[in-house]
């Protein structure tokens, strides 16, 4: 596993407690797992994603992901609807190891209340968050 000071954490995304990313994109934003929870979880060998046109309340659950390891689910950190989901994950899960943050990603969503972004932490919040569960 790597150390909290190896993780790619990019200063434009935004975090969640839960550890899945949104980086804003014009009027829609792109979500998906942070490097720290990729390196948790291992070799990704599914993942399980909504249907486009599906929405989500912030906080509910939105997806799985299948590791070696373990099961756990995906969190909505805003609410919204989904207007893309990456099939490319049907067919290349670990694509999410590799590259959690350009070709890893799960969905884009048309966020409801773009205000909820601002209560999502940034990178600093995050690592300190990250930092703390040593």
């Amino acid at each position: 596993m790597k150390e909290i000071s190896e993780l790619n954490l990019p200063a434009e995304i935004r975090y969640t407690e839960d550890h899945e990313y949104v980086r804003p994109e014009d009027d829609r934003v792109r979500v998906g797992i942070t490097d720290y929870a990729q390196d948790q979880l291992g070799d990704i060998v599914f993942v399980e994603l909504p249907q486009e046109g599906d929405t989500f309340e912030k906080g509910q659950e939105f997806g799985t992901v299948e590791s070696v390891k373990a099961v756990s689910e995906l969190y909505m950190p805003i609410s919204g609807e989904i207007l893309a989901v990456n099939t490319t994950l049907a067919e290349q899960p670990e694509t999410v190891n590799t590259d959690p943050y350009n070709d890893g990603w799960m969905i884009e969503v048309k966020p409801d209340n773009p205000i909820e972004l601002d209560a999502l932490m940034s990178k600093n919040a995050y690592l300190e968050m990250l930092k703390g569960m040593e």
